[in-house]
């Protein structure tokens, strides 16, 4: 059975940093395409930031300079790293995992937790 549990949410100041984690199980985060997402209320989710099999590592324009995703194989978990977060920035975060193959799409999600930047 596949889990991802996202842990890390709370409430941050404007400025002010934040780490949100994924832990998996069931599934190697090395080889799956894992990602982090966000939805604010009233907005459709957004795809926030993306590391892939390669290391490869993707950011939506917004958070560009600001948030890193890493990935720790050892721990089988995933990182977002937060900074200069704005109010914009408050969402419900989910952490998400994508593999494929010929046969089948892989495409897991975790429960969510809430990041709220406020003062």
């Amino acid at each position: 059975q596949v889990k991802l549990v996202e842990s890390g949410g709370g409430l941050v100041q404007p400025g002010g940093s934040h780490r949100l984690s994924c832990a998996a199980s069931g599934i190697l985060v090395r080889v799956y395409a894992m990602g982090w997402y966000r939805q604010a209320p009233g907005k459709q989710r957004e795809l926030v930031a993306t590391v892939t099999s390669d290391a490869s590592t993707n950011y939506v324009d917004s958070v560009k300079g600001r948030f890193t995703i890493s990935r720790d194989n050892a721990k089988n978990t995933v990182y977002l790293e937060m900074n200069s977060l704005k109010p914009e920035d408050t969402a419900v975060y989910y952490c998400n995992a994508k593999n494929k193959n010929m046969w089948t799409v892989y495409d897991y999600w975790g429960q969510g937790t809430q990041v709220t930047v406020s003062s």
